[in-house]
Order: structure tokens, then sequence, then C-alpha cells
């Protein structure tokens, strides 16, 4: 059984996906289905080298965000990945598979995915550990993207550094009690300073210079933006536009569209695979398969990510008109 066989079943797949349906559209055994799951040995920089020679490696913008892949009904104890996460979707912890992931959006606009980890409490990391990690890993591989971009997760004094010394442009959520200062010697959380429509130049305590952005949401919810520009002259209050912050706002949730797709569309969540190997080979496969339906939208051979299974299903349903009538 080959990868590209089982990354077509999970696109052309209507709903849970398990070895024992695999089996019966692939026509082998449910056994061979989950051999190839345990022997996979699958990393971020496979799913880097699948795009690769199709990407411009400079200038885009690269993207980290996580998800939660809801398992509510599987036990702790028989998977080693699942545990108690943040969902934003939930809005409190639920029972899951935390992914995270790297996407590259080039400059025209193209989004896939480039590395990515699967959470693992046995590992003793953070999630910020493995960001840095990844990120390590893409400028070793030759990516060079002009923009990172981050939710306030990610937006530790530490991997702020770690970013300003990558000398990389970053723009970054920022909690409402993050500490700034307008004026020497007097330092105010972000949430309590009027952001103009500009931006405000200041400075993030423990940092560096910043610009700091504001938006609401229709709900009235307020959010708040960092961006840093690397070697930019700190001394002169030079503000970014507030066009390209929305521009690259607009980059970052990308990501959320990349997790939407690949639940709805690529089987990211509702799989039936308890051990970590097979876990790990399953989730690799769905993000080649987005990497798969973007290079296919990108062709203009479908209409958008969500079309394929309608084309699908609509041949099968007029081929069974046609036998049955």
């Amino acid at each position: 059984m080959q990868v590209e066989e089982y990354i077509a079943y999970l696109l052309s797949s209507p709903r849970n996906s398990s070895c024992v349906q695999a089996g019966d559209v692939l026509q082998v055994s449910h056994d061979e289905v989950n051999r190839f799951l345990l022997s996979g040995e699958y990393q971020g920089e496979d799913l880097f080298k699948a795009v690769a020679s199709s990407i411009e490696l400079t200038g885009g913008t690269l993207t980290v965000d996580d998800t939660v892949l809801d398992k509510p009904y599987t036990e702790l104890s028989s998977t080693e990945v699942v545990g108690y996460f943040w969902s934003g979707k939930h809005h409190k912890a639920v029972k899951g598979i935390n992914l995270i992931v790297l996407l590259y959006t080039t400059v025209s606009g193209y989004s896939v995915p480039v590395n990515f980890r699967v959470y693992r409490s046995s590992e003793g990391k953070t999630k910020n550990d493995y960001f840095q990690a990844m990120l390590q890993q893409v400028w070793q591989w030759g990516l060079r993207p002009a923009w990172i971009t981050a939710d306030s997760w990610y937006s530790s004094l530490e991997n702020l550094k770690f970013l300003r010394n990558l000398e990389v442009n970053f723009m970054v959520g920022l909690e409402k009690n993050r500490i700034i200062s307008t004026q020497p010697s007097l330092y105010e959380q972000v949430g309590q300073v009027a952001i103009p429509q500009e931006g405000l130049y200041t400075h993030l305590k423990g940092f560096d210079f910043i610009t700091v952005f504001r938006t609401v949401c229709q709900e009235g919810d307020e959010r708040h933006y960092a961006l840093y520009e690397s070697g930019h002259d700190r001394a002169l209050p030079g503000l970014p536009a507030r066009a390209e912050f929305e521009a690259l706002r607009l980059r970052h949730w990308q990501v959320e569209a990349f997790f939407r797709c690949i639940k709805q569309c690529c089987q990211a969540e509702k799989f039936f695979v308890r051990n970590t190997t097979a876990i790990h080979t399953h989730l690799f496969c769905v993000m080649r398969a987005f990497q798969k339906l973007a290079a296919l939208t990108l062709n203009n051979l479908i209409d958008s990510m969500y079309a394929l299974h309608k084309m699908i299903f609509l041949q099968a349903q007029r081929l069974f008109i046609a036998n049955f009538a």
C-alpha cells in the first residue's frame, strides 16, 4: 500500500476514516492499512519537501497555530497523545489531540502546511518549545518568510526575542494585560491604553519597540496585536500603514481556514487508530491531502477545496441512477 493511495482515500471519504473502511475502498485487508500506518516514519521535512519546488521560499508569511482534534470518547489510558487542551471552538478544555502547524502563505496568496508536531506530554516540551524547534527547522530547509504571525499564546518574551534574533518581521497577538510604555517610567496595560486607528508606536516591557494595533469584532470583543519590523530605526516612530496590518491579519487567518478544511475534507478528526505512530502517519497524510487540494484549486481543476466531494458524489449518484433505471 502506498501513501498516495491513502491520501486519495482520505480525500474521497465522505465520513469517518478507519482501517476497515480504507481496506474496503482500496480493496486490501484492514491489516495492510494498519501496517502502513504503523510503518510510517514521516516527519515535517517530508511535508516541506512535497511542496518546496512549487512555492516561493522567500517573502511570504509563516503562521504558527494549533488546533484540538476532538476525541471525546477516547480513553486517556489507551492513547498517548490524547489529553485535555484548551479549545477555542468549545471555549473550554476538551479531550483531544493537539496538532501544531506551520502554515506558509506565499506572496501570491498560496497557503500550504510546511511543518507540524503532535503534542506529546511524555516529551516534556511546551508548545513554545515545539514552535521554536519547528521554526529552526524550516530555516535550515531554506524557507525565508518576510513575516511570522502567531496568536497571543506564542507571544511570550522568550519567543519574541527568539524571532528578533532571526531578524524577521513578525505580528503576534497580545493579551490585554501586557505592559507597554508610551513615556519614560510610565507603564500601562495595553488594554487600558487608547490605540489610534493608525497604530501606536510604543515599547513592550522587557522586549523592544513595537507598533500596537487594536481591532473590535462584531460581538464587541477587542484584540490587540504587536508588529515588529526587523532592522526598523527604532529611534524614529515610523508606523506601518493600517492597510498593511489588515492585509497581514487576513493572511494570519488563513490558518483557521486550513484547520477547518482538514477537519471537514481530509478526515483530520474522525479517524479510529490509537497507536502514536499510526496517528502521526494519518495526520501527515491529512496535511498532504490538503496540499493536494490546494494544488487542485490553484490549477483551477476544482472551484474550491470543498468542491471535490461534490464532484465525486455527483458522478457516483448519476452512475447509480443510470444503472438503477
